[in-house]
């Protein structure tokens, strides 16, 4: 069997089996949960993605892989695994303007992957790298197209007159940080969000 065969089957039976996971455990488990928990959970994969810098270590990839892939691959994840953090760090905080931060991170973590993956030239380089794009590729591509989903039906509901918990209907900034941030007094460690 010819070895960019082998890696697109093990590509494409990773994200149905991570999608029928996601059906069948991890939906339901998050469908109960605001809109910002809903995107931390989904974003926390994403945090392990310094663990692309391996593509710039020899030894574990081959020498022959190539250096405009190694760099690109391996600093572009370092730079998604970074913004994930700070997505992370804003949801969990709340600050103003995390949902943003999170959607532009997903944005930008997906753009790294499709690049990476269309290098079908570094394929046979790869060595010990193997697994990143065979198994954990398609864990952080099912998490983005559920976090663009929750954004997309999010927006959607918005628009038909139906604004997510979060969003104030005042105009006084106050008491926009206070609704956002307290609810019935106590201090949530995620504010609600669309359900």
């Amino acid at each position: 069997m010819d070895f960019k065969l082998i890696f697109g089957l093990q590509i494409l039976l990773s994200v149905v089996l991570v999608a029928m996971v996601t059906r069948w455990i991890v939906a339901p488990w998050l469908a109960g949960k605001p809109q910002s928990e809903r995107l931390f959970w989904l974003t926390l994969p994403h945090a392990t993605r310094h663990i692309g810098l391996v593509f710039l270590v020899p030894g574990i990839v081959s020498t022959s892989l190539p250096e405009g892939f190694a760099a690109m691959a391996g600093y572009g994840d370092f730079a998604a695994g970074v913004l994930a953090m700070i997505a992370l760090v804003a949801l969990r905080n709340q600050w103003p303007g995390a949902i943003g931060l999170t959607a532009l991170f997903h944005i930008v973590g997906f753009v790294d992957l499709a690049n990476a993956l269309r290098h079908a030239e570094a394929i046979q380089h790869l060595g010990a790298a193997w697994f990143i794009p065979t198994f954990w590729v398609p864990v952080l591509l099912v998490s983005h197209v559920m976090v663009f989903s929750c954004l997309i039906r999010s927006v959607a509901r918005w628009g038909n007159g139906y604004p997510p918990k979060y969003v104030s209907t005042t105009s006084s900034s106050h008491q926009d940080t206070s609704r956002c941030r307290r609810i019935r007094g106590k201090r949530r460690r995620f504010p609600s969000g669309c359900s």
